[in-house]
């Protein structure tokens, strides 16, 4: 399968997307884009090492051998990054394409950025399905509300959020014996809790939120481990609530919001690939039975 990594952008050698296509791709086929988590900041989570082993099982294994006929494409987004207190930087004698600082917007403009490039050079429409794990989860969330995607032609057909973050206060009260989570959020969106709320998918309602923002959607899947002792519970369940409150019942069209258990450590199931190839092969599932219903 070719494979090539496109820079969306010139302001940041981080500002790339690695796409790979199928050889024989099915004309209706979904493009898979992924976004990698790592707390908005961390430089050994990448778009290639978050979505290599998933992508493998995918095209590979028998067990998605009806899976593999649905999708198109895999496309992972690499983005700017907030500074990490364990990967330091002399921000000085750092090359500025190079000076990992980002702060919001910068990680939601670059993914936005990102799906344009991708719509202007393949023209998949709403053909596709957003998958984020952590705040890649957020940013898929964030890419779909009112206020983050004016302008954007084609909103995703599904949205799968694994073991994302989806309440930034309700993550700090959570955690909040742990000072890295305060440390985590307030390194990628400033000291201000009111910004934390105005770019929270579960927390933002109306035009400005998903309710608003995603009218192509179809499905929001929500993929969470009782395993996991970095996001909890709370956060998917929040989220369900809000889509269910406000997305679900906003438009006279079938909608659907599903949660999906997933097993292991927050970081195994991309690690691994299994889990996240299971949350998409689920996804891509529900939506054939919708369309055939």
């Amino acid at each position: 399968m070719p494979t090539e990594t496109f820079t969306y952008s010139s302001d940041h050698n981080l500002q790339t997307v690695t796409v790979t296509t199928l050889s024989e791709p099915p004309p209706k086929g979904y493009w898979l884009i992924l976004i990698h988590g790592g707390a908005w900041h961390d430089p050994d989570i990448t778009s290639l090492n978050f979505a290599n082993a998933a992508e493998s099982l995918l095209t590979t294994s028998p067990t998605y051998t009806s899976t593999q006929r649905h999708i198109a494409a895999f496309a992972s987004i690499s983005y700017r990054l907030s500074p990490h207190l364990h990967h330091p930087q002399d921000r000085t004698s750092t090359n500025p394409r190079e000076y990992r600082g980002a702060t919001h917007p910068d990680h939601i403009n670059d993914v936005q950025t990102a799906i344009a490039f991708l719509q202007g050079k393949y023209g998949f429409g709403e053909r596709y399905i957003l998958v984020g794990h952590s705040c890649g989860g957020t940013l898929a969330f964030q890419s779909v509300m009112g206020r983050f995607n004016a302008g954007v032609a084609h909103g995703p057909v599904a949205v799968v959020g694994v073991a994302g973050i989806y309440d930034l206060r309700l993550l700090r009260d959570t955690f909040k014996g742990i000072p890295a989570y305060q440390e985590i959020v307030e390194g990628a969106f400033g000291a201000d809790e009111t910004v934390w709320d105005a770019v929270s998918p579960a927390v933002v309602p109306g035009e400005d939120g998903v309710e608003g923002g995603w009218k192509a959607g179809r499905l929001a899947v929500l993929a969470y481990s009782s395993g996991d002792s970095l996001v909890d519970a709370k956060q998917w369940e929040g989220m369900r609530a809000a889509l269910l409150d406000g997305w679900v019942k906003c438009q006279d069209v079938k909608r659907s919001v599903e949660a999906l258990s997933l097993k292991g450590e927050h970081d195994e199931c991309w690690q691994k690939g299994e889990e996240l190839a299971r949350a998409i092969a689920f996804t891509i599932e529900k939506l054939q039975k919708e369309t055939s219903a």
